[in-house]
Order: C-alpha cells, then structure tokens, then sequence
C-alpha cells in the first residue's frame, strides 16, 4: 500500500439470506428467463428425434440393441423419456418460476403507471425534437380548454396545471398509448398459462395409437393400443370406457394430372358405444373431423392394405386364415409385412410385399405404379424352423426373425392363387385383401387453455409491436402578451419507460395544432 491512500475496509458477509437474494434477482432477470426458454427449446430436440418409451417402447428397445453402448447411455441420461426426465422438469419449473419473477414486478409497476397522472410540462419545451410554437389570438383559457377538450376526445389522459395563477407559464400535459406495456404484461402472462395448459396436459393427458382392421373393433384399455402414452398422474385401469368397430373405409385416389395418385378422400365408418351399456351409433371419421367421445378425440392418421392369406401344413390342415396388415412404403403404397404361424409343426413364417397395382420389371423388380388396387399381387418368401416367440424378448409383428430358420422359396401370387411349397411342407393362397385405418386416439385436458393463451400472446404481442405510449404537451409561454404564445411538443417513450424516442409524434402533433390554429393562429416558428 502507497503512502497516503487509505485502507480498503473488506467488503462484509454475503451471508445465506443475501445469497438467496442475489440468486432470486438472477433467476427473475428478463435474461435468465431468455436463456432457459432456449435450452428447454434444445432439451425437446432428443424427444423429437429419438423414440420415446411412453409412445414406442418396441423402438426403444430395438434402437438400445442396435447401438447397445451409447443406447443405455442415452437411456441413463433420460433421452427415451424426455419429457419426463427430472433434468427436463426443472429447466421446466425453474422457466415458471422465472417467468412469473418477472411478470409480477412489471404487472405492478405498470399499475402505478396507469394510475399515476401524466407529468407536467418540461420548463424548456423547444429542446423536444419536433417543437412547434405559434401566437395565438385568443385567451390562454380558452387555447387550453380547446386543446384538452380535442385530446380527451381522441382518448388521451389529460391533466392541467398550476390553478389558480395569473402569471407565469400554464400547460397541459397528455398521455397515452398504456396498452403497449399492457400488451407487453399479457404476453408474458399468456407464455406462463401456456406451460401451465402443457404441464396440464403433461400430467392427466394420454394418446395412444391403433390399427383397425375393416370389420374389426376397438375397445378403450391400454391393452387395446398399439402404443399408449399416458402423463404421471393418468389412471390406466379408469380409461372412458367406450368403443367402436370400423364399418368400412373409402378411398379414392387421382388418376389424372399433376396430382395422379393423390387420395381424393379417405374416410372411416364406424360404430361406436360411449360405454358398454349406451346404445350403437353411427359416426364417419375424417382427417379433419375427429369422432369425439367424453373428451377424447378418434383422429383418422392413416391407412393401407391386409392382405387375406389361407396356409395349410403338409397334412392339408388349414393353420392360418386372416388377413394381416401390410405397412405402407411409398406413395404408391408398396407395401411390407410378415406372417407368423407358432402353431405348426414345425413353426412357418412369411415375408410379404404387396403391390396394390404391380408392375413386374426385369431390372427394378416388381413395384407399385399406383396406390389403388388395380391390378394386386404379393411376393412372398417362406421360412420354416424356430420363430424366436420363446426367448423372451418381445418381437415386432411387422418383422420376422429369421436366424433360426431355413428359406422354403420365393413366390408371386395373384388373388386366387395357390403356392404349394416344393419341400411338400404345405401351401399358401392369397384370397384377396381388406383395407385398415390408424387411429389416433387422445385426451388433453390442457388444449383449451393452450389455445386461449396463445391468442391472448398473440393479442399481447401485437400491442406491444404497434401500440406507441407518447405525450403531448401544450404551454402558454406570455399569457400577459397581446397575443398567447403556445408551445406544442411531444415524446414517445419505450415500452422500459426509460429510452427516449425525441424522433416523433409529427401526425398528433400536427393535428393538435390545426385544432389550436382554428383560434385565427398565426405559425411563428418551428424548430
């Protein structure tokens, strides 16, 4: 330490109850509260990408084995699980917190600005950018009481002042343009009630997908789904209890121009029970107009074909017969799918792909060239041997595991058509096919209120983009002269009510004097 500078005294304990205030200030700054909406943007980007255990556990598990290494590291870190991973809930809950930090200052700052009056004139109005001063040929009462009178008719908040004087300066002073912090406030408010609608969701919502083959039926038990989803607080055992059978579906494609194999319409007819002891009623699902049951939407998400196959053993006894569905793969819907037969002896399996219209090339092989069945065919592969069904470990019904089994041959058969295998281990027939419709099948409790928030974000938004908050003041400078000299000026302010915008209020300004003008008004400057 030099001579003569003096001792700096240590600054004193921040202490627990300090710490905990300088930790709230940092978590309710308009900052954090940016930060931690982008990294709740990044944390769903893994539940976007990779499948999740509460829609398709299958996939999960077939992704794990696949990449078994950095599949139980994505598992232990929460990757399959996203949206209910603890790392995911708090950035979640530390997003609320911090926006309803923020949000209450400011709601109560901008009441206080509501209520308060609007300032008095500045003592050097012509410093303001745009001032405009003129002689007026009328009293300084009446000058002020016309131009309170015009800004309180076009909705300013207008106060005036000092009473009661005889000399000196007089003024009015006028505000306007609140709604653009109000609009500010309500956006704000409407992204809290939005993460509260999807937590909402989140917790008592559930989704899950089916197929349902024509003539087939569903009924509403997780059992049921082929993939069910439901939140943490969700009762599977107290599912709406109803059901419905697809009737039939329709489906008409283009056939000509630009859009040639483009569906015209699909649609689904059902039948259906809000419960097991309400009568049947009829309904047809379309893409857009869901069959609503208590609160849950049926939504049509797609379709395709089940071929109809009859398998017989070497014995001639019939061990399959059902049609089973086909996964569209294309536009033209080519179409892939197994057939598993446990029940023989030994176990038969088949691979399929059906052609809706085939079309038989010596380079590219068979395909589709249109997605209506004009002209259907399937290519099969046949296996015999072990199907794998007794390991334990769950098997998709789409695929078939064929390590342990032996190829009989490949065949191409049109509706009506027989295959005999050529070991004599039996035969199949394609019969024909039915048609099948995926469904959708959710309940979101938080959607209404979701959708009425982002309205009002959307209203908040706009006011605080378009709405200006600006004042205006008018000031007699000689109201002793001959005539009243006025002085016109104006500022707009920013929705922090701190940075000043000198640039502009011309059009309110100008319209202010015009009205003042009509008082045989004489401009003498404008500076």
């Amino acid at each position: 330490m030099s001579a003569g500078q003096e001792p700096v005294a240590p600054l004193p304990p921040l202490g627990g109850l300090g710490f905990a205030r300088w930790a709230w200030r940092q978590l309710t700054s308009m900052k954090t509260a940016l930060i931690l909406l982008f990294l709740l943007a990044i944390a769903s980007i893994p539940g976007s990408i990779l499948p999740q255990q509460g829609n398709d556990p299958l996939k999960v598990k077939e992704w794990i084995a696949g990449s078994p290494s950095i599949g139980r590291l994505l598992q232990s870190l929460g990757f399959f699980d996203v949206f209910a991973a603890p790392w995911f809930a708090a950035v979640y809950l530390l997003l609320f917190i911090s926006l309803i930090g923020c949000v209450i200052p400011r709601a109560r700052q901008h009441w206080r600005a509501m209520l308060a009056p609007p300032p008095s004139a500045p003592r050097n109005l012509d410093r303001l950018g745009g001032t405009v001063t003129l002689d007026v040929n009328a009293a300084p009462a009446e000058v002020l009481a016309g131009a309170t009178e015009y800004l309180r008719r076009h909705r300013w908040r207008v106060v005036s002042g000092p009473a009661g004087t005889t000399h000196g300066a007089q003024w009015v002073a006028a505000e306007k343009g609140y709604l653009r912090e109000t609009g500010n406030l309500v956006f704000h408010v409407a992204l809290l009630l939005i993460l509260a609608s999807v937590a909402v969701g989140g917790l008592f919502g559930w989704k899950g997908n089916v197929i349902v083959k024509e003539g087939g039926g569903f009924a509403n038990t997780v059992t049921q789904y082929d993939a069910w989803g439901g939140g943490r607080l969700v009762d599977s055992e107290s599912l709406t209890p109803f059901s419905f059978t697809l009737d039939s579906f329709d489906v008409d494609f283009e056939r000509e121009g630009s859009q040639r194999g483009a569906p015209k319409y699909f649609e689904a007819k059902v039948t259906y029970r809000d419960d097991p002891a309400a009568s049947q009623q009829q309904s047809v699902i379309e893409v857009n107009a869901p069959l609503e049951v208590d609160r849950a939407k049926v939504f049509l998400v797609g379709h395709g074909y089940a071929p109809h196959f009859v398998v017989k053993d070497a014995r001639g006894t019939v061990v399959f017969n059902d049609a089973v569905v086909f996964l569209p793969q294309d536009g033209n819907f080519t179409s892939t799918g197994v057939v598993k037969i446990p029940d023989s002896e030994p176990q038969l399996g088949l691979r399929g792909l059906f052609l809706p219209t085939a079309s038989i090339d010596k380079i590219k092989g068979g395909q589709s060239v249109f997605p209506g069945p004009d002209n259907p065919a399937v290519f099969l592969s046949a296996w015999t041997g072990d199907l794998g069904l007794d390991t334990g470990m769950p098997q998709s019904v789409y695929r078939l595991d064929s390590e342990s089994m032996t190829q009989i041959g490949l065949g191409t058969l049109r509706p009506g058509q027989i295959w005999d295998w050529q070991d004599g281990s039996g035969s199949v027939m394609f019969t024909g096919f039915d048609r099948w419709a995926s469904f959708q099948i959710a309940y979101d409790p938080g959607k209404e209120g979701a959708l009425i928030s982002s309205i009002l974000a959307i209203t908040g938004l706009m006011l605080s983009l378009f709405v200006r908050r600006r004042r205006i003041w008018v000031k007699v400078l000689d109201p002793a002269g001959a005539t009243t000299v006025v002085q016109v000026a104006g500022l707009t302010r920013s929705s922090s009510l701190d940075d000043i915008d000198l640039g502009a209020l011309t059009d309110d300004i100008d319209a202010l004097v015009r009205e003042i003008s009509r008082a045989e008004a004489t401009p003498k400057e404008h500076s």
